[in-house]
């Protein structure tokens, strides 16, 4: 580990310090008016219930250019990204310094209250991951095993941010989101390696 990242892992408010090696972080992307038809958007998505073999997650998801089914491990060409996303998707490759085209799948996701994700990695199969956080405020959690234990960092994302991974961050750290005591909705991009 660089002393760079080492320091950076040390820091409890990861974006009050540097960012971690491939990951950036930005405040309104969107105003409050854009994020309320979001999420209006996302609740006429026919979203359903997250399943991961005989576990049902606290939260409704949908996947569109790509899905992956976490019950066969197949990964396939789903429905084309709605019409809706497109402006979201624009500001999101703007964001991270690539074009739009290459954003090739868009997941959904609705959160109750007392949800969150566990730790992983996305599928090696993506390169960029770009999210967009909706409604409560959330706490992105990083760690990166080694000898002895793990380094570790968090992120609080505020309502109507956005993150992008690649890279370090991407591939050599695992991430989660606590669990949160209100809604939350976001929207990721993917682009494929």
């Amino acid at each position: 580990m660089t002393a760079r990242a080492a320091a950076c892992a040390r820091q409890a408010d990861l974006f009050g310090a540097p960012l971690l090696p491939g990951l950036a972080y930005r405040d309104a992307l969107i105003d409050a008016r854009e994020e309320h038809a979001l999420i209006a958007q996302i609740e006429t998505a026919n979203l359903t219930p997250f399943q991961f073999q005989q576990w049902e997650g606290k939260r409704l998801t949908r996947s569109f250019g790509w899905t992956y089914d976490f019950q066969t491990g197949r990964f396939a060409p789903g429905e084309p990204i709605p019409g809706w996303l497109d402006p979201l998707r624009d500001r999101a490759a703007a964001f991270a310094g690539i074009g739009p085209e290459t954003l090739e799948q868009a997941l959904v996701i609705e959160y109750w209250a007392g949800a969150g994700i566990g730790w992983h990695k996305d599928r090696p199969v993506f390169e960029h991951v770009i999210g967009v956080s909706l409604g409560a405020p959330a706490t992105m959690r990083f760690r990166r095993r080694r000898e002895g234990g793990f380094d570790r960092a968090t992120a609080d994302l505020a309502p109507r941010s956005i993150y992008h991974m690649q890279g370090e961050i991407r591939d050599d750290w695992e991430h989660s989101i606590a669990a949160m005591d209100a809604p939350r909705w976001s929207v990721t991009f993917r682009s494929l390696r």
